[in-house]
């Protein structure tokens, strides 16, 4: 097998895993009851999801300052994202949202 496969196969599995947790945070997103829930989604989405696509396209970058670039990107992205999460978490807190808890959660689970 030469590099070049070997290259491809991983960057492909890495787009269709990133693919997949971008999938699952937009489904939590349309499914959890609660805005706390959904921004972890969104979390999750932005860090995982975004970075093992953009490490694929790093596998696939044909010079090394493509790939400076999207590393870059990824580690802004991976410092931010969880750090956004938790700042607009702590707006909504402070605000006076306070999450579904208990009975709550079970009340709202056939009001769709």
């Amino acid at each position: 097998m030469s590099w070049a496969l070997i290259a491809d196969i991983l960057s492909w599995a890495l787009f269709l895993f990133g693919g997949g947790f971008v999938l699952a945070g937009a489904i939590g997103m349309i499914r959890f009851p609660d805005f706390y829930t959904r921004v972890h989604a969104a979390g999750v989405t932005d860090t995982l999801g975004a970075d093992l696509i953009l490490l694929g396209m790093a596998l696939q970058a044909t010079t090394w300052i493509e790939v400076a670039k999207l590393f870059l990107i990824g580690a802004f992205m991976f410092l931010t994202s969880p750090t956004t999460s938790h700042a607009t978490a702590h707006a909504a807190w402070v605000a006076g949202m306070n999450p579904m808890l208990g009975k709550e959660l079970k009340r709202g689970e056939g009001d769709d």
